[in-house]
C-alpha cells in the first residue's frame, strides 16, 4: 500500500519528493510521449527545484539502465524458464517489455533519482 510519505508513493507517482502534494510532470500520464520528459520547474507548494544543478537528470541514465537491466532479466526468467519457451521468443520477450515498458522507465528512473537526492517533509504538510 503506498502511503504519502515514501519514497516508494513519490517514485510511483511522480510527485515532488519533498512534500509530495504536486506532481513533477506537466502530464501525469507517460504514456503522451510527446510530454513525457516536461516537467515544471519548481513546486508550486514547497519551491523545490527539480532540476537541483544544470545537467541533473543525466545520472538518471544510471538509474534507466539498472532498470531495463532488471526488466530484461524477469522476461528471460518469465518466458524462459517458466513458460519453457525458446531462446529465440525469450529474446524478442525482452525486447517487446523493453519497448512496452520504455515510457515508465523514463519516469521511474528520473524519479527515483530525484528521491535519491531529496527526502520528504512532513513539516511541509503541516497547517
Amino acid at each position: 500500500m503506498l502511503k504519502k510519505g515514501s519514497k516508494l508513493y513519490s517514485i510511483l507517482t511522480g510527485t515532488c519528493p519533498k512534500c509530495q502534494n504536486e506532481s513533477m510532470y506537466f502530464d501525469k500520464n507517460p504514456l503522451h510521449l510527446n510530454k513525457i520528459l516536461k516537467m515544471h520547474e519548481n513546486c508550486s507548494h514547497c519551491g523545490l527545484k527539480y532540476q537541483i544543478e544544470p545537467s541533473f537528470f543525466y545520472g538518471a541514465m544510471y538509474v534507466s539502465y539498472g532498470l531495463n537491466v532488471s526488466i530484461g532479466i524477469a522476461a528471460f526468467i518469465t518466458s524462459f524458464v517458466i513458460f519453457d519457451s525458446s531462446l529465440k521468443v525469450a529474446f524478442i520477450s525482452i525486447i517487446a517489455s523493453l519497448v512496452i515498458l520504455f515510457p515508465f522507465v523514463l519516469r521511474w528512473s528520473r524519479n527515483i533519482y530525484i528521491n535519491m537526492f531529496v527526502s520528504y517533509n512532513p513539516k511541509l504538510n503541516k497547517k
